[in-house]
């Protein structure tokens, strides 16, 4: 009998659990995990999780406290159940501001050493900003692994690449969304999915140029963009897509092959060619300004979650 699709997937992909749900990583049996503000608001709306959060939010100094307690507490909680990875994002409010970034991601680290987890195990998630990638290239310097999230366009993942970081998570779906709502007619199924060409054309520039860089697809929103990306370093997937993997039967061909490294790559982009780039990429602009709202606005309602429990 062929085996599920995801358990073939996996012999030829790093399949990472998208959640903060400790029973979907059980089910699931992932190599790695991520998280971030929006994944945490769900854990912390459990019932089952509001006493222990209230204990956090009480012991915390100030809310920015506690949001990083709970957030290394998910994390290492995580670490238990996957022999691989745990990323942990740095509050969105600092994707403009390398120092802050560096700040925070050194003390997330420091409370997952107290928690028994040392850095190897961690990867700190910081948005693609010129700012965010900056302040990654310094925490690799460190020692400390970055996930370059929020990332929709290849100038974002060139220039994460040059920075030397551990892994990028080029989004998939956002980059669909945007196509789509653009052109609702448009057929974007299988490889003319916008966002799978995206993920593509980063992988080979990747692989062909030498870089270690990891990449990660990210932000699925249908199986069929997973499987059209077999054979990526990593793919992170929800645990709904998840389970449609394994209840799904047939061959899966794999679609990514490492091919051999070229000649050197191209020198590394400097801010105002970054900026431009960017500028000019009308989809990944307005993706990369929306995904950090949006992550800021979960972040505001895990921070009154948080603070409603420390007035109690």
């Amino acid at each position: 009998m062929t085996d599920d699709l995801l358990s073939q997937l996996k012999q030829m992909t790093t399949v990472v659990a998208d959640t903060g749900d400790l029973e979907a990583i059980r089910r699931f049996s992932p190599q790695d995990a991520t998280t971030n503000p929006s994944l945490l608001l769900q854990v912390a709306q459990r019932e089952d999780r509001r006493a222990r959060l209230a204990e956090i939010a009480r012991q915390a100094s100030d809310i920015d406290d506690a949001l990083d307690a709970v957030a290394v507490e998910v994390g290492s909680e995580i670490t238990g159940l996957v022999p691989g990875y745990v990323s942990t994002e740095v509050s969105a409010r600092h994707s403009f501001d390398t120092d802050a970034t560096i700040a925070r991601a050194r003390s997330l680290i420091e409370r997952y050493d107290r928690h028994g987890v040392g850095p190897e195990r961690i990867l700190i998630k910081v948005a693609a900003t010129w700012e965010g990638i900056r302040a990654a290239s310094q925490l690799e310097r460190e020692g400390i692994h970055a996930n370059l999230t929020l990332l929709f366009s290849f100038t974002q993942a060139r220039a994460c690449a040059d920075a030397g970081v551990t892994l990028v998570s080029p989004f998939v779906g956002r980059i669909l969304d945007w196509h789509k709502a653009r052109d609702p007619e448009a057929d974007f199924s299988g490889d003319r999915d916008p966002g799978v060409q995206s993920v593509r054309r980063i992988y080979d520039y990747f692989k062909a140029n030498g870089y270690q860089t990891i990449v990660m697809g990210a932000s699925f929103r249908n199986s069929g963009e997973v499987l059209a990306l077999a054979g990526c370093d990593r793919l992170t997937i929800s645990p709904a897509l998840l389970g449609e993997l394994t209840a799904a039967r047939g061959t899966l061909e794999r679609r990514l092959t490492p091919g051999r490294a070229g000649n050197a790559a191209p020198p590394p982009q400097d801010e105002a060619e970054f900026r431009w780039a960017l500028n000019e990429d009308a989809m990944a602009t307005e993706k990369l300004a929306e995904g950090i709202r949006k992550f800021t606005e979960d972040q505001r309602k895990l921070e009154a979650l948080l603070g409603e429990l420390r007035r109690h």
